[in-house]
């Protein structure tokens, strides 16, 4: 069964037994996840990008970028590998339990295993890289796009730029993500990263992108609205905006 066939039935199976709300079961860890992570890349990412390019009074070359967003993602992943630790746990015990309850539940494991930040190294790992594919990414296809002349610094160049910028961040974060997932799942199966990979790789190649059609459902259209927001706020609270 393809990645898009299987997703649609997990979505009719999960309205069918829940009803539709059931779709965004485990929202709470999902946005304490976003609050330590995302917030903490993106503070390092635009913080020092505007530095540096108002020091070199122009736009950053693209490997700068790459390297400053493997660092802010890097970082974000470690602060928020126990929210994302919780966010996983919470959405595979959600069957039985409500979202909050299962949130709760989730923490509490987690603060009395002391295993804050198991899964920290794949988390981190990941974050580096949805960080180049987001950020870095963006801010390049924005460039490009700018630079050619035939769009301006509008929402239909935003929309653009975030699009090609949430396909590549799916891109490079599925394998880690497969990986990342396994390992915070894991009841002892793996003695570590390396030897999760060796499992994973014997499956063959494709098994390091299972799930990336929904995974890219799902990131694509959050990196699309993510930058969609970001820019109008920019513009809207007279942020100066070095393109």
């Amino acid at each position: 069964m393809s990645d898009k066939r299987m997703s649609r039935c997990m979505a009719m199976q999960v309205v069918k037994n829940d009803g539709a709300l059931a779709l965004y079961n485990g929202l709470s860890a999902s946005l304490c996840r976003q609050m330590s992570y995302s917030l903490t890349r993106f503070a390092i990412y635009e913080t020092v990008r505007d530095m540096l390019s108002s020091s070199n009074q122009g736009p950053m070359p693209f490997y700068q970028k790459v390297l400053l967003g493997a660092f802010g993602g890097f970082t974000g992943g470690f602060i928020g590998t126990p929210a994302d630790m919780v966010n996983v746990r919470s959405e595979k015990h959600l069957v039985n339990t409500h979202s909050s309850l299962a949130f709760y539940d989730s923490y509490s494991i987690v603060i009395v295993r002391l295993k804050l930040f198991s899964g920290a190294t794949m988390a981190s790992s990941r974050g580096a890289l949805v960080t180049v594919g987001q950020l870095a990414c963006y801010d390049q296809a924005k460039q490009l796009v700018l630079s050619s002349g035939f769009m301006g610094d509008n929402i239909l160049t935003h929309f653009l730029s975030s699009f090609i910028a949430g396909g590549c961040a799916t891109f490079l974060c599925q394998p880690l993500d497969v990986m990342k997932t396994r390992l915070m799942n894991s009841k002892g199966e793996y003695s570590g990263v390396i030897h999760c990979l060796r499992v994973t790789a014997k499956e063959g190649p494709m098994a390091f992108y299972k799930g990336l059609v929904p995974a890219g459902i799902r990131l694509i259209p959050h990196t699309v609205l993510t930058f969609i927001f970001l820019e109008q706020l920019k513009n809207n609270f007279g942020i100066v905006i070095i393109s």
